[in-house]
């Protein structure tokens, strides 16, 4: 018996040993492959900063800061500005967080508090297919469908009540009711987004404990005393998450937005009034652009960059604020 177990525990370094043997070269193996694949990540971003930066910087040599505070983009006297495009991406993005936030946490809330149970799939698989639809198919039905109903319900009946009023008369007001513009635009973005912010949001509602809701409902609290004081506070920071998710996407949208934003190069109080965006200026000019109008470009698209990365960092801050109250 003492030889069997003293042979067990001679055996058992050796085979520890063995096993290690392998084990450490898959795990220099794996850590060198997650480090890869991390420096790819920067490396690539870095060129693709670089690259624009290279290419747009003519452009800001020669209108200084200047191409920022202007709103000129005249191909012929070769003179550019990017205020126009830059006032149009923020406020249609910002025009799609308005309509759309609300419209995400409502479907969040109903998925997972209010909604049958023999409908909640069917409900979260439609809110989800949403986002598998390309989005020249939004474009193509906002140019097409949405613009018109929207000129001849919308655009045309409040231009006709606000025309003249302060104010409201600069906002909702319509010169030439197509359909399209900055409101079009925020719309049809706030669709889009919808999928992706729902989706989050009522994932991470679920993820709440079940005991937080039963002990709220057995204290004799309402279905939104619930989701007001102990769902949005628990999911607070993945909600703040996926609406930045959602603002990014907004904010990059391309084709759905050429198609409804008007792409006129003017600056106009009202939101109803055509407009245009970073995205979709570079989609229009940039296969015939050559010269300093190509420079312009590249330099939009850097502007565009550094929207997002302020964007992201405003996230950070929000989420780091939000866990430390």
């Amino acid at each position: 018996m003492s030889a069997l177990t003293e042979t067990i525990a001679l055996g058992r370094p050796r085979a520890a040993a063995a096993r290690r043997g392998p084990s450490r070269n898959l795990d220099t193996l794996f850590r060198a492959g997650a480090y890869g694949a991390a420096l790819l990540v920067l490396i690539v971003l870095a060129g693709i900063l670089g690259s624009i930066l290279y290419g747009g910087w003519p452009a800001f040599r020669e209108f200084g800061f200047g191409f920022l505070t202007s709103s000129a983009w005249n191909v012929g006297t070769e003179q550019y500005g990017a205020l126009v495009a830059v006032i149009g991406t923020v406020a249609s993005a910002f025009l799609a967080l308005l309509i759309g936030v609300p419209v995400s946490l409502g479907i969040a809330i109903f998925l997972t508090q209010l909604c049958p149970g023999w409908a909640r799939r069917p409900v979260a698989m439609t809110i989800e297919l949403l986002a598998a639809v390309p989005s020249i198919i939004y474009g193509m039905w906002g140019l097409f469908v949405f613009a018109p109903l929207f000129a001849r319900f919308v655009q045309i009946p409040v231009s006709n009540v606000v025309e003249g009023l302060p104010i409201v008369g600069t906002l909702f007001y319509a010169r030439v009711p197509s359909g399209v513009g900055v409101l079009t635009a925020g719309i049809i973005l706030a669709i889009m987004i919808v999928p992706f912010i729902a989706s989050i949001a009522r994932d991470m509602l679920e993820q709440i404990p079940t005991v937080l809701r039963e002990s709220a409902y057995g204290i004799g609290c309402t279905t939104w005393e619930v989701v007001r004081h102990v769902l949005v506070p628990q999911a607070a920071v993945s909600i703040i998450g996926a609406i930045m998710l959602g603002l990014g996407r907004a904010l990059g949208e391309t084709m759905a937005v050429t198609f409804v934003v008007g792409n006129a190069n003017r600056l106009s109080a009202s939101i109803f009034d055509p407009s245009s965006t970073i995205a979709s200026r570079i989609a229009n000019e940039f296969n015939e652009a050559d010269g300093l109008q190509l420079n312009a470009l590249m330099a939009l698209g850097c502007i565009l960059f550094v929207i997002t990365f302020v964007v992201l960092i405003i996230a950070r801050l929000l989420t780091r604020r939000v866990k430390a109250a």
